[in-house]
C-alpha cells in the first residue's frame, strides 16, 4: 500500500496544534525549545512548543567527539554549572601530531594554529549533554516526543501568497506497524500530524526532510555544494595508570594518502574513559577505501595504541558530519520554517566543533520565532534569523575558517600549509580573517573514480583486542530495528547497484558503510545482487551522500529504531 492508500483507508490523521514544532532533539532543537520557553516567560505569554526525536530517548542518536566550547551554553543557560550540566572535564592540554606510518611529530605549542587551541573548552559526552538539556527543556514546559519520526513535510494551500511556493504547515509522523510487504499489520497505527505556525528542522547533517526542503525552496541557489565527512567513533575504558583527564589529541597524516582528507582525534574524559575516532572526507576518490577499516588501522599507530592497550572498548558509532563552509551554507528560512544546526551546515570543520554552533543557531531561530508568534504572525519567513546570524560571533568564527576544508581538497600538504598561514600567521600579523575566499564546485559523490584505476586495499584482520570487525562494533552500538518493517534504505532503481556500482566501482557501498548494511551476495545462478541489512543501520547517512549514482535514498524507519548510544 502507498502512504496515500493508507490515508484513504485509515484516515484522516489526528492533528495537534502548536506554535512551534521542532524536528530533532539534538543540541540545536533543544536549545531552540529552551530559548522559546525562556523568552515566552519573559514576555508573560504562553508559546507552545514540541520536540520530535526519532531516537528511543533524547541522546540515543547523538554522536560527537566531543570537545565542547561552552560559549553558546553560557548564553542559553548561564547557570548550567549550578544546574549540573555534564560538562565536567575541562581541557588540560592539546597535542597536534603529524603521523608517519611508525612515527609522530608534535607541533610545538607556540606554532599551533588557533583553531586547535581548546582553552576553556570541555571534553564531554554529547549524548549525556543532550539528555540533560532535554530534562531542562521539560522543566520549562517543553513537550518532547521520543520515538517519533518526522516522516513528511506538510504544506499549506497558500502558494499564491508566497511567490508560488506553499508555506510549511508542519509535519506528519511515520506510520507504525507496516510490514515488510508494505501492508498494515495487526499493530498498525496511522501517523499523526503536528501543525505549527513555524516548524524548525534540526535533524543533523543530511537531514531527511531538510534535504527535501532544500530542493522544494531552491535554498542552495548560488551556493557551493555541501561537503561532508564520516566520523567513526569508539569509547574506551582505559588503564587508570594511562588516564590523562582533559588531554586532547588530534592527528593528521598516516594512514591517509595525500589526496584524501582524514584525521584522528583522541580525548581523555573523566573516570578513565577515552573517546576517539577517525574523520574521513567523503570526497575521496579511491573506491577501495573503507572509513571503518582506516579507523581500525589508525588505532595501531604507536601514538594511539599507547593510550588504549590494556583497556576495553565499550562503545561504537558513526555519523556523517558537515564540512561547514559559509560558501555552502544554504538560505536557512522559507515560508513557515527554518533549518538550524547541522541540518543547515553550521559546523566549524577547522575547530572540529559543531555543538556550540548548533546551540547558537537554535537560539537565534527561537528569537525570531517568538518575535513572530507574539506579534500574531504565522507561516511567513523568519527573516530576523539569518540577519541575526550575520551579526553574531558565530558568523565571524565561521568566516575566519571558511577556507579550511577547501584547502585540504587540494591535498594534505597544501591544506596543512594554508591552515598554518590562515590560522597562525595572519592572526600574528593582526589579520583576523583571510582576505581570499575559495569556492567548491562538486558534490562529494562525483569524486569517486573507477576501481580499475587503483590497487585494491587489503586491510589487516582485526585482533579483537585493539581492532575489531563491523558486526561486533554494531552490536555494542545497541542498534535495533523492528525486523518486520520496510527497509528504510531504498533504491530508486534496483538494477543500478550491480550494473554500475559493482561493475565500475567494485561495490563501494560494501566498504563506505560503517555498519555492514550493504553486501554483494551470489544468487543461485551465480549472478550478483545487493543485499541490504537495514537492521544494522546506525543512521550515519553516509550512503545517502557517497553513493556514486545517488540511487540510495535514506528514509525514516519506525520511531525508536537505530542505535541507542550510551555515553557517546
Amino acid at each position: 500500500m502507498t502512504p496515500q492508500d493508507l490515508l484513504t483507508q485509515f484516515g484522516p490523521r489526528e492533528a495537534m496544534e502548536y506554535d512551534v514544532v521542532i524536528v530533532g532533539g539534538g543540541p540545536a532543537g533543544l536549545a531552540s525549545a529552551i530559548r522559546i520557553k525562556q523568552l515566552a516567560a519573559e514576555k508573560g505569554q504562553d508559546v507552545s512548543v514540541v520536540v520530535l526525536e526519532k531516537g528511543s530517548e533524547p541522546g540515543a542518536h547523538i554522536l560527537s567527539g566531543a570537545v565542547m566550547d561552552p560559549k553558546a551554553m553560557d548564553e542559553l543557560i548561564p547557570n548550567w554549572k549550578e544546574l549540573g550540566a555534564p560538562l565536567n572535564q575541562a581541557v588540560t592540554g592539546d597535542d597536534l601530531l603529524m603521523l608517519s606510518e611508525t612515527g609522530a611529530t608534535r607541533t610545538p605549542s607556540w606554532l599551533m594554529p588557533r583553531n586547535f587551541h581548546n582553552d576553556g573548552c570541555y571534553v564531554v559526552s554529547l549524548s549525556n549533554v543532550v539528555k540533560w538539556m532535554a530534562a531542562h527543556a521539560e522543566s520549562l514546559g517543553v513537550e518532547i516526543f521520543p520515538g517519533f519520526t518526522a516522516a513528511e513535510v506538510l504544506y499549506n494551500d497558500d502558494a499564491a501568497a508566497h511567490g508560488g511556493k506553499p508555506s510549511v504547515k508542519g509535519i506528519a509522523t511515520g506510520n507504525l506497524g507496516i510490514g515488510k510487504d508494505g501492508e498494515p499489520t495487526d499493530n498498525f497505527q496511522l501517523g499523526m500530524e503536528l501543525h505549527a505556525k513555524y516548524t524548525l528542522f534540526a535533524e543533523g547533517a543530511r537531514g531527511h526532510l531538510g534535504k527535501q526542503l532544500l530542493a522544494q525552496y531552491n535554498l542552495t541557489e548560488g551556493k557551493d555544494p555541501q561537503s561532508y565527512a564520516i566520523g567513526v567513533k569508539e569509547l574506551w575504558e582505559i588503564d587508570p595508570a594511562k588516564a590523562q583527564p582533559g588531554l586532547v589529541v588530534h592527528t593528521s597524516g598516516w594512514p591517509m594518502q595525500d589526496d584524501t582528507f582524514g584525521g584522528g582525534f583522541l580525548y581523555h574524559l573523566e573516570d578513565n574513559k577515552v573517546t576517539l575516532g577517525f574523520v574521513l572526507g567523503l570526497d575521496y576518490k579511491n573506491p577501495w577505501i573503507s572509513p571503518f577499516e582506516e579507523m581500525q588501522r589508525w588505532k595501531t599507530h604507536p601514538s594511539i595504541r599507547a593510550h588504549l592497550e590494556g583497556g576495553k572498548r565499550i562503545g561504537y558509532g558513526a555519523r556523517a558530519i558537515n564540512n561547514g563552509t559559509l560558501q555552502a551554507l544554504p538560505k536557512t528560512v522559507f515560508p513557515g520554517g527554518a533549518l538550524i544546526g547541522c541540518d543547515a551546515g553550521y559546523l566549524n570543520a577547522a575547530r572540529i566543533k559543531g555543538s556550540h554552533a548548533a546551540i547558537k543557531t537554535g537560539m537565534l531561530a527561537a528569537d525570531a520565532a517568538v518575535e513572530a508568534v507574539t506579534a500574531g504572525r504565522a507561516h511567513d519567513e523568519l527573516s530576523a534569523y539569518p540577519k541575526s546570524f550575520e551579526a553574531s560571533w558565530l558568523y565571524k568564527e565561521l568566516h575566519q575558517s571558511r577556507n579550511f576544508k577547501l584547502w585540504f581538497k587540494k591535498g594534505m600538504w597544501v591544506g596543512t600549509l594554508m591552515t598554518g598561514i590562515e590560522q597562525w600567521l595572519l592572526p600574528k600579523l593582526g589579520i583576523s580573517s583571510p582576505p581570499w575566499t575559495l569556492r567548491g564546485s562538486k558534490p562529494d559523490h562525483v569524486n569517486l573514480q573507477p576501481a580499475s584505476q587503483f590497487a585494491e586495499i587489503h586491510y589487516p584482520k582485526p585482533d579483537g583486542k585493539l581492532t575489531f570487525d563491523r558486526l561486533s562494533s554494531v552490536f555494542i552500538s545497541n542498534t535495533n530495528h523492528e525486523e518486520n518493517q520496510p527497509a528504510h534504505l531504498t533504491l530508486k532503481d534496483a538494477s543500478v547497484p550491480v550494473a554500475i556500482n559493482l561493475a565500475k566501482y567494485a561495490g563501494p557501498e560494501s566498504r563506505y558503510c560503517p555498519a555492514g548494511v550493504y553486501e554483494y551476495v551470489k544468487n543461485d545462478d551465480n549472478s550478483d545482487r545487493l543485499q541490504i541489512n537495514a537492521q544494522n543501520c546506525v543512521h550515519c547517512k553516509t550512503c545517502d551522500i557517497k553513493d556514486p549514482t545517488q540511487n540510495i535514498v535514506w528514509v525514516t524507519p519506525e520511531g525508536g529504531g537505530g542505535p541507542n548510544y550510551a555515553g557517546m
